[in-house]
């Protein structure tokens, strides 16, 4: 399948949260009606950090760069890899998942970090999420700490850019 990754545009809104939509109710999934947002993407594209990856059929998939301070108040983070980058939001429509799409666009969002000057990644999974860790490991994340935020117990990963 042919696909290219791209920022977002005002004119990817309405699919964009119609492709998050599509992930509430899922398992882990934490997302529910009021996030993500309008105003989300709203805060997305005035950064310059939505991305959206697209194919023949639409956007299929997601991942943008986020910048939460209570995430980034964890002290787990290795303070000689500062500073780190977040990646959230990250989505697969359902019909295309299981097909390495969410690695491809983890692995942009880790050369967008870089470029951005970033000198590591980090984020929080769900810790029941078996397909997703799976899916970090692969990556060689490194898993430094959990933490309970959001009504959800986490595993807190690492990695240098």
């Amino acid at each position: 399948m042919e696909y290219k990754i791209e920022n977002a545009t005002e004119d990817d809104r309405k699919e964009l949260l119609a492709l998050y939509k599509t992930q509430i109710g899922r398992e882990y999934c934490p997302w529910d009606d009021h996030y993500p947002s309008e105003e989300t993407i709203d805060f997305d594209l005035k950064r310059n950090s939505a991305f959206v990856m697209r194919s023949k059929d639409g956007i299929i998939g997601a991942v943008s760069i986020d910048k939460d301070e209570q995430v980034e108040a964890i002290e787990y983070w290795d303070k000689n890899l500062a500073p780190g980058g977040e990646l959230s939001r990250l989505a697969v429509r359902p019909d295309m998942q299981n097909r390495g799409l969410a690695r491809e666009l983890l692995r942009f969002g880790m050369d967008e970090l870089k470029k951005r000057g970033f000198k590591s990644i980090h984020f929080l999974v769900n810790k029941y999420n078996i397909k997703a860790l799976r899916s970090y490991s692969a990556l060689d994340f490194n898993t430094v700490g959990e933490v309970y935020m959001y009504e959800q117990d986490y595993i807190c990963f690492e990695k240098e850019l």
